[in-house]
């Protein structure tokens, strides 16, 4: 596909580097020409310098004749422009933008359709992240949690420790445990590398175990590989912008929920507008003020402030005055690394959120959802089964004879309301829903190509 990417910025740069590794004619569009000169020196890509809104700068991009264009500088106003003189002067058919204002998204039905905006999908990166937070809230001891299907079936990633039922032994023995409920361990990652996992393989303390099953057998399993945690119910939130607030408004439904936000004029907003939320006026990394809130009470400490190392140090704090969890909102990859295996619990990047959503929206075939796994080395896909069994390399097939790519294994199959988990012998057919994980993303183009339909199908 030849595509325009306007942003050179973290995701624009980073999905640069990922579309450009699945043999896709990439143009990338920065006033920034520092940051395009050094993303040009190590991928294989054309850069523009100049203004992503203005005709002329679309036009010597190739405008014309490109079959998407993807907004995500870090203004809004830019974005929207850009996608509208694209399709206004050029009849882009597929336009992308990222969105953060709350303000406009609002309004998204309103304006965002051809007859007034012409974006085909948006991109809101503070929601992405505050239902990704909300979800590990859901799931005490969750490294993280993916949704596919609608919801009727998830992929939970969590750390094996001393004490679980299944540490040391293998993992032929989980039906054992759990008779009635049917799942898949994906992947398994030890000392950070991942291991293919068999019957034979025995679950070790620390592991980081990803495995998917029905979503309402999710608490099960989990509490066979770590003790079950109990539901949090006390969470203390620092940062009151759209992340901190709109999770706020989420969690004070049905949890004890204290805000900090250090500017006075937006904790009196959001003192007036949130019904059950405890806001109060300070700096989240004074220790005078976190012993007297008692954030050795809390069961969560929640840090979405848009400065990473406030995050980061209001956290670790946190932790030594006795909180149970943390959870960090962190912009810098670096800085995710960084924290990796500290006090802090989970790192939360609203780059890998909002990378995993475009990428939903740019992959060939019919890729209903797609999310970046470990730092963007892996991914789980879902993939909907088209074609008969003349036409599709899959349908029709059973999944030990499919030619999956190395590290590659599907999960489970929605089909319908029904959730099966995969097994060798168990056959794809039309419409399945097909959620596969990959531990090596580098084989996407190859996972697409084998669920893609002949030409002769209609």
């Amino acid at each position: 596909m030849k595509i325009i990417i306007i942003g050179a910025g973290q995701v624009g740069g980073t999905l640069a580097e990922k579309l450009v590794g699945e043999q896709n004619d990439i143009t990338l569009i920065d006033i920034n020409q520092e940051k395009l000169r050094e993303l040009q020196d190590k991928l294989d890509l054309q850069v523009i310098a100049g203004a992503g809104s203005h005709p002329e700068v679309l036009m010597q991009a190739g405008a014309e004749d490109a079959d998407m264009l993807i907004a995500v500088t870090s203004d809004d106003a830019t974005n929207m422009i850009a996608c509208q003189i694209s399709y206004s002067l050029y009849g882009t058919t597929k336009k992308i933008a990222r969105i953060r204002s709350e303000q406009i998204l609002k309004y998204r039905d309103e304006l965002f359709h051809n007859q007034h905006i012409p974006i085909d999908h948006i991109i809101a990166p503070e929601q992405l992240v505050t239902r990704d937070i909300a979800r590990l809230i859901d799931y005490p001891g969750a490294l993280q949690v993916l949704e596919f299907a609608g919801g009727k079936v998830s992929l939970v990633a969590v750390k094996a420790y001393y004490g679980g039922l299944l540490v040391g032994h293998a993992l032929s023995t989980l039906r054992e445990h759990i008779p009635n409920v049917d799942t898949r361990v994906a992947a398994i990652y030890r000392r950070g590398k991942p291991i293919r996992p068999l019957g034979t393989t025995v679950i070790e303390a620390d592991d980081e175990v990803f495995f998917i099953a029905a979503t309402k057998h999710i608490r099960a399993v989990m509490n066979e590989l770590q003790k079950l945690e109990a539901a949090y119910k006390r969470v203390m939130i620092a940062g009151g912008g759209n992340i901190g607030a709109g999770l706020a408004s989420i969690l004070e439904k049905n949890h004890q929920v204290k805000l900090i936000e250090r500017n006075i004029d937006r904790a009196n907003q959001l003192a007036s507008e949130l019904k059950n939320t405890v806001v109060f006026t300070g700096d989240s990394s004074d220790q005078e003020l976190l012993v007297e809130e008692h954030i050795d009470q809390f069961d969560v400490f929640i840090a979405v402030t848009n400065d990473d190392e406030a995050n980061i140090m209001s956290s670790l704090l946190a932790k030594h005055l006795g909180v149970r969890k943390t959870m960090v909102l962190i912009q810098r990859d670096a800085y995710v690394d960084l924290v990796h295996g500290s006090n802090i619990d989970i790192a939360i990047s609203p780059q890998h959120a909002t990378i995993s959503a475009l990428l939903t929206r740019i992959r060939k075939g019919s890729i209903d959802n797609v999310y970046s796994l470990r730092g963007g080395a892996a991914e789980a896909i879902e993939i909907v089964a088209k074609g008969d069994e003349s036409a599709s390399k899959v349908v029709g097939r059973t999944i030990k004879s499919l030619k999956l790519p190395p590290g590659t294994s599907i999960g489970a199959i929605v089909r319908g309301d029904e959730v099966l988990i995969a097994h060798s012998n168990t056959v794809i057919q039309e419409e399945d829903h097909v959620i596969i994980f990959l531990v090596n993303k580098r084989y996407i183009t190859e996972v697409e190509k084998l669920f893609q339909v002949g030409a002769i199908y209609f």
